[in-house]
């Protein structure tokens, strides 16, 4: 029997599609994560962002109403503590490489294995898996 174990980490889930963040959710909460928020657009995304106070957040970067390197440009500039891992169909080397530059730890391209969100997102807390 497999039984997650939490590893303290709460995350807030930022994508436009249901499905996706039901994806995201389910992979992260069997590697020990807490999901506390969910948001499909990018107003919805920094409201809860400040509200909560996640220890990681997943980010697309295309949302119906702002690109989530604006996004990702606010919670800098509101010095949000949270690790931001961007996840986006985008894999222009230009656009990975912004993401980067204003403050998101890694950048994911869609499709991505569950391997690799698990990986990534333990890397940003440098937790062993």
């Amino acid at each position: 029997m497999i039984t997650e174990k939490s590893n303290g980490k709460r995350v807030l889930i930022v994508d436009d599609s249901v499905y996706m963040r039901s994806l995201i959710k389910k992979t992260l909460v069997k590697a020990g994560y807490e999901v506390v928020g969910e948001a499909g657009d990018g107003e919805t995304a920094i409201g809860l962002a400040l509200a909560i106070a996640p220890d990681l957040i997943t980010l697309d970067n295309i949302l119906p109403d702002m690109y989530g390197t604006d996004i990702l440009k606010l919670l800098v500039n509101k010095e949000v503590k949270a690790k931001i891992i961007m996840i986006s169909a985008v894999g222009q080397h230009a656009v990975i490489g912004e993401g980067l530059n204003l403050g998101a730890s890694y950048y994911i391209v869609k499709p991505f294995t569950s391997e690799t969100l698990i990986q990534t997102a333990n890397a940003a807390f440098q937790i062993e898996d």
